[in-house]
């Protein structure tokens, strides 16, 4: 028992003079506020740039949000001009003006259709796939 007894003040001894001196503690109480601090600043700038993400998409809906007003604004002048007017009857009303007449053309036959698509498709037949080298030779040398 004495043994366990004068082990344990040997312990006390050297954690009292070897661990809890002034510089380990003042030591230890640094590393605690340094990693503190660290993460104050980092929680701060993520905070901050949540808050600045938030900001963006508040201008940005801002923006869109006057542009269609604006697009309205122009919209309603363009409906209230006389020549939207003039083009709303032509197109509801059959109105028209003095000396025009009305011409309708019959539909397109499909033959008429289809007449320059053909021409598309041939014209990408005859072109030739040339290799990487000759493409070279030929932007070379024309």
């Amino acid at each position: 028992m004495s043994n366990l007894a004068a082990r344990l003040r040997r312990f006390k001894y050297r954690l009292r003079h070897d661990f809890f001196t002034a510089p380990n503690i003042i030591l230890v109480l640094a590393i605690v506020l340094c990693l503190n601090w660290t993460y104050r600043s980092i929680e701060a700038m993520s905070r901050n740039w949540e808050l600045s993400e938030r900001l963006n998409s508040a201008e940005k809906t801002l923006e869109l949000r006057k542009i269609e007003i604006e697009t309205g604004e122009l919209e309603n002048a363009y409906l209230a001009s006389d020549e939207y007017q003039e083009l709303a009857a032509r197109k509801f009303a059959g109105k028209q003006l003095e000396g025009e007449n009305m011409v309708y053309m019959p539909e397109n036959s499909e033959r008429a259709k289809t007449k320059h698509n053909n021409e598309v498709a041939s014209a990408s037949e005859e072109k030739k796939e040339y290799s990487n080298f000759e493409q070279w030779m030929m932007y070379l040398w024309p």
